[in-house]
């Protein structure tokens, strides 16, 4: 079986970027134990990491890099913002010192309604500046693995992929009993 779209990929990895004094540092891994599991064409992975990874089978190897155009883009400095500190009060009107805090990872809305993640990178007397970039923003990402398993992937699957609110972890995400997926007969995120 070879990968191509509606098919459940599961894969060993390490991801790569270049590091300061020119070697690479590996920033991910994924084993055997722990493997990125993904259902191929559903929009889960970068499109050039599916386009890389297209037609691979079972048990084969894999390196190759994603420049950073192909990947999260080039770093723009315009998504790096200073904003007020009263934005990220409590319930109390309190700042969050728990929740915000330099190196957090917040939730932002963005002004059509969109959820983005933003790094804190400071915080003054007033103001919070965040970072919007992805965290590999103008990094090219060399990946190497081994593909460990593909197989079809099931209707219930393919429901919780298309529908996230249902709560399910998709492919291989498991939490709906011994059963997966396919452990009720209303589909996935009915059964917990």
């Amino acid at each position: 079986m070879k990968i191509e779209n509606l098919k459940v990929v599961k894969a060993t990895y390490e991801l790569y970027i270049a590091g300061e004094n020119g070697k690479e540092e590996l920033m991910e891994k994924a084993t055997a134990e722990t493997p990125l599991v993904w259902c191929h064409g559903e929009g889960m992975m970068l499109p050039a990491f599916e386009a890389a990874m297209e037609g691979k089978e079972a048990g084969e190897h894999f390196d190759f890099t994603l420049k950073a155009a192909d990947a999260y883009g080039e770093y723009l400095e315009e998504g790096v913002m200073e904003l007020p500190k009263t934005m990220f009060f409590n319930g109390d009107g309190e700042f969050d010192e728990e929740r915000v805090y330099v190196g957090a990872i917040v939730p932002m809305n963005t002004v059509d309604g969109q959820i983005v993640k933003a790094q804190v990178c400071e915080i003054t007397e007033d103001k919070v500046t965040i970072d919007l970039n992805h965290p590999y923003a103008g990094e090219d990402l060399h990946f190497k693995g081994e593909i460990l398993d593909i197989r079809d992937v099931t209707e219930g699957e393919l429901k919780a992929i298309r529908n996230p609110k249902h709560g399910c972890g998709g492919c291989g995400g498991g939490h709906c009993g011994d059963g997966g997926c396919e452990s009720c007969d209303k589909g996935c995120g009915n059964c917990k």
